[in-house]
């Protein structure tokens, strides 16, 4: 009972440290383009938030590894408490390099808090689950569904605060809940959750198996592929079909939400496997063959002429899109913990989840330079071109029994 109250714990506060996460992407997004800042600029914002993600996986696996989980998550709840506070403190009068300066440090931070936060709260998945890989897909499919809904109510969450209480306001709502939050997680864990061996190098620490190599390649152009469309491009290109903040932000957090709740759902929808791998590897690839397809019939169909709504097209074509990019990242997230040693999980999934980092601000970056000079198409292609690759390195994934670190 002692490994589920402590899953349920990590997991509550993981979700309202989404909450905030989400809220405040939405917060900077539509309150400094509606400033009259460029596509480029608002991707800029957030390409410290993105790169610090990085090192904070790496580094948080080995921390968590090394002092424990709850550390992690104090230390990355702390972190986010000072970011919003600094966001907080910008001054209208600054000129537009001071204060794009100033948000791209917050976000910095902002982006530490998040990975940390994050790679502590998935490797508690594996330092709590003991019934073998049954358990854990469920556990991991759960968790990560919950917590896309999460941070898509996050997403609603900041363009209704963004609308009815203003920037400032807004952020300290937040800081003061995950004050709260902090004060849970010091009196309810046990400080040596998640404690192991850790690498005594970095040599050590970056040598990974072939398997958790390539899922972190493929982790790298799957999730650039969702952000060169997401975080830019689809706010934009909806914005200027004359949506409104709450139609924007409504749409982005039920897209969210939906993606969210298919990822909880995926164990239902992918066959398993005794041996916890045969059935699931074969299964990424197939539902990585469908994914790549999706945004080229998008773009395709962007570009026929006499398409009177195509907002709605994108909007359809997008939740279609959702579905099957759930059920393939909930596969991955799976097979990350399946393929991990248990004496270094948290190290290996600090590795796998820098790994997402890369791509997500490979994409955010894409995804400014796409929209500012080819508009919502130029995303779509580019969404397709990483899908193809991420395709091609699933395909060489192993599911044979010699792959198998999980007991079933």
């Amino acid at each position: 009972m002692s490994g589920a109250r402590n899953y349920a714990i990590v997991t509550t506060a993981y979700f309202l440290f989404t909450i905030t996460d989400g809220a405040l992407r939405m917060l900077v997004l539509l309150h400094f383009y509606s400033l009259g800042y460029t596509p480029f600029i608002l991707a800029f914002m957030f390409l410290l938030y993105e790169a610090a993600g990085i090192f904070a996986n790496v580094g948080g696996g080995w921390l968590a590894s090394r002092f424990g989980i709850p550390r992690m998550l104090m230390t990355g709840q702390l972190l986010q408490i000072g970011g919003l506070c600094m966001l907080s403190a910008l001054n209208p009068a600054w000129g537009a390099v001071a204060s794009v300066a100033w948000v791209v440090l917050a976000q910095g931070i902002a982006g530490v808090a998040k990975d940390l936060t994050k790679t502590a709260s998935k490797s508690a998945i594996k330092a709590t689950s003991q019934q073998g890989a049954g358990q854990l897909f469920r556990w991991v499919a759960w968790f990560t569904g919950s917590k896309n809904a999460t941070k898509g109510a996050g997403f609603f969450i900041g363009g209704l605060l963004l609308q009815v209480a203003g920037f400032r306001p807004a952020l300290w709502l937040m800081a003061g809940m995950l004050a709260i939050v902090l004060v849970g997680v010091m009196l309810a864990l046990p400080r040596t959750l998640g404690k192991a061996k850790s690498s005594r190098s970095f040599r050590e620490l970056f040598a990974k198996t072939r398997a958790i190599n390539l899922m972190a390649a493929a982790r790298i152009f799957m999730f650039g592929s969702r952000d060169v469309w997401f975080v830019v491009g689809l706010p934009v290109y909806l914005y200027g079909f004359g949506w409104q903040y709450m139609q924007v932000a409504g749409f982005v957090a039920a897209w969210t939400i939906g993606y969210g709740a298919v990822q909880a759902l995926a164990p239902a929808v992918v066959t398993r496997s005794r041996d916890g791998l045969s059935r699931e590897v074969p299964a990424a690839r197939v539902w990585g063959a469908i994914l790549t397809a999706i945004p080229v019939v998008l773009a395709v169909l962007l570009s026929v002429p006499g398409v009177t709504r195509p907002d709605l097209v994108l909007v359809v074509g997008l939740l279609i899109f959702g579905f099957a990019f759930a059920v393939i990242s909930s596969l991955h997230s799976y097979l990350i913990l399946a393929y991990a040693g248990s004496e270094k999980a948290a190290e290996d999934v600090g590795f796998y989840y820098a790994a997402n980092a890369a791509g997500r601000l490979m994409g955010i970056l894409l995804s400014g330079i796409l929209t500012q000079h080819g508009g919502m198409r130029a995303c779509l292609w580019g969404s397709a071109i990483m899908l193809a690759i991420c395709f091609g390195i699933t395909a060489l994934l192993p599911s044979g029994a010699e792959a198998r670190r999980v007991p079933v």
